[in-house]
């Protein structure tokens, strides 16, 4: 009898008679020996499912609303092409991500360019290109932004203010506390508010905080209620997701009842609502595979893959946990580290795994990597970045290929 998946696997995926996991349609060993490893393998599905669980969800709530992808969590164009298709709009942080997002194929007057050291260039490039918002996080955004905007055209923008809630999450992603780097403090957005008003090439749209815990969400809107709402809210995109079976994140439904209730009970029902899930949408799409290449025995049994902190980084920066599973073996009964090939001793990809009698030249899965590991991926060590592999139907496709030795080269400059 085939062995049950846990919901933190990619939507319709399972474990074949045979013992394999099988992804969109796809033999995961398959995937590995045709595209090589280290390698993301997205699930199409999975996506456009999500996408439109939030959008329905909010369509059921509300009247007036739009849902947002904060692309940071997978700058991918052919996930964000994916997103575009289901018709959600699109956060962007920096001129390349904006570069994605065109190409992408979202409408300008879709996406919305944050971040709080926006260069002169990214500045003139969103209003070139016609973006639906710049949020402004500080004064000089506004001096830029009144340098770039031309005589007679206007920007719309947004206000980011931190409202000095502190939800309950690693330091280094909680954004809306009271002493963090991004938007203005209660105290001093009323003179960012004035000077917004006052301008002639820029019109506020919006007051808010991206505001990412549902638990603390009801006491940072009643701290936002006492500046204007310009009849817009910003969300954020807090949703939780499972990394490993024994989480369970509040549903997409329960989420956005939580959230909408209350707008409506602080600010009334008439207000535009914003909401920018990122990881929500994409980290339960995607897994990685890796090939076993060594194990040892050091007191703990190490077991090394060919990837590790240069495809997945979050485990070393925010002591994130995953799971992880022999993809033609599923079950455990072998406690070990899984470990990466890079020459650092916190390259520990899941630190206590237990894999099913792990042997050099297994292909081993982790799940839930949709977020932030492509976004994060790097060339530590010299080692190439893993290809984004999209599966739907018992199709695979390459959609961003695996990097050469040659890229690594590519920008040396020989005088």
């Amino acid at each position: 009898m085939a062995a049950q998946l846990s919901h933190v696997y990619p939507l319709g995926s399972r474990v074949t008679e045979a013992g394999h996991l099988e992804l969109g349609g796809c033999d995961a060993i398959e995937l590995a020996r045709e595209f090589g490893t280290p390698a993301y393998v997205v699930v199409e599905d999975d996506v456009r499912e999500r996408a439109r669980a939030f959008v329905a969800a909010y369509a059921a709530r509300c009247e007036d609303f739009e849902v947002h992808f904060a692309s940071k969590a997978f700058p991918c164009t052919a996930v964000l092409r994916i997103l575009s298709e289901e018709g959600l709009a699109c956060d962007v942080a920096s001129g390349g991500e904006l570069a994605i997002a065109l190409k992408a194929g979202f409408d300008p007057a879709r996406i919305h360019l944050h971040g709080n050291a926006k260069s002169s260039q990214e500045i003139a490039e969103a209003v070139d290109a016609g973006v639906g918002h710049v949020v402004v996080d500080n004064h000089t955004d506004i001096d830029l932004l009144e340098e770039a905007v031309p005589a007679g055209a206007v920007q719309r923008v947004q206000l980011r203010v931190a409202p000095g809630i502190s939800p309950d999450t690693h330091p280094s992603i909680s954004t809306g506390g009271p002493n963090t780097k991004f938007g203005f403090g209660l105290q001093s957005a009323p003179a960012a508010i004035e000077r917004l008003d006052a301008s002639d090439r820029l019109e506020l749209e919006h007051i808010g905080s991206q505001i990412y815990d549902v638990g603390s969400f009801r006491t940072a809107l009643e701290a936002m209620a006492g500046l204007a709402s310009h009849g817009m809210v910003n969300l954020g995109g807090g949703l939780g997701v499972a990394y490993v079976s024994a989480e369970h994140p509040p549903t997409i439904e329960e989420y956005v009842t939580a959230k909408v209730s209350a707008v409506h009970d602080v600010m009334g029902p008439g207000v535009r609502i914003l909401d920018e899930p990122g990881r929500a949408l994409v980290a339960n799409s995607t897994v990685t595979l890796y090939t076993v290449q060594s194990m040892k025995r050091n007191v703990d049994l190490y077991v090394a893959v060919d990837g590790g902190m240069s495809d997945n980084l979050r485990p070393m920066l925010y002591g994130a946990r995953y799971e992880a599973q022999v993809a033609s073996r599923f079950g455990g009964g072998t406690y070990c580290h899984l470990v990466g090939k890079h020459c650092e001793s916190g390259d520990l990809i899941v630190r206590d795994a237990e894999l099913a009698d792990p042997r050099v030249g297994d292909v081993v899965v982790t799940p839930a990597t949709g977020a932030y590991g492509f976004s994060m991926s790097n060339t530590y060590n010299g080692v190439p970045r893993a290809p984004v592999v999209m599966v739907k139907g018992g199709d695979a496709r390459v959609v961003v290929r695996r990097e050469t030795y040659e890229d690594l080269l590519a920008r040396d400059v020989h005088a």
